[in-house]
């Protein structure tokens, strides 16, 4: 995926019959779709670029209205499609907050510097992020994105030390 797009969210269904859709949002602040003028939707090979015209709140998702359709039929195939903007439109991170697509793929070293795997995903929980960390052996550990694992990032070197809490590994 392109490191100049973030993911702000992702379509999960028609919302309505005129063309509106409902998103689950993945970013931290929900509310910054409100600010939005365009997004970039990709789902597969197709890119489009849309303009936000109206957006409302439902439970934990976020109801987008764009210009570019007005019938259920015409979004109706749109159903997983990721939302994205560029990172000059996106919100600047906050000290120790990181965009999720730098965070794919870093290294991970453990307090000794040993290599400990490559971070594959974070999985948002709701209490606090959880890294997904592949190890060489292609098993996977799941560890806290909280200050006492997370000992230090490096966006530019691509590196990450984490200490691991008793009980994350057999």
């Amino acid at each position: 995926m392109d490191q100049n797009i973030l993911q702000v969210g992702v379509i999960t269904s028609t919302h309505g019959l005129k063309g509106e859709v409902k998103v689950f949002p993945t970013t931290d602040d929900v509310k910054r779709f409100e600010k939005l003028k365009t997004v970039l939707m990709i789902q597969g090979e197709t890119k489009k670029q849309l303009t936000v015209e109206r957006v409302k709140y439902f439970k934990q998702f976020v109801i987008l209205k764009f210009k570019e359709f007005s019938d259920i039929n015409e979004v109706v195939g749109y159903q997983k499609a990721g939302l994205y903007v560029t990172r000059e439109e996106a919100i600047p991170c906050e000290d120790n907050e990181y965009y999720i697509a730098d965070l794919i793929g870093i290294k991970v070293f453990l307090e000794d510097q040993s290599y400990f795997g490559e971070l594959t995903d974070v999985l948002l929980t709701g209490a606090n992020d959880v890294y997904d960390i592949e190890r060489e052996d292609n098993s996977h550990v799941y560890v806290p994105a909280i200050s006492d694992c997370i000992l230090s990032v490096d966006i530019e070197k691509r590196e990450m030390v984490i200490h691991l809490l008793d009980g994350l590994i057999d």
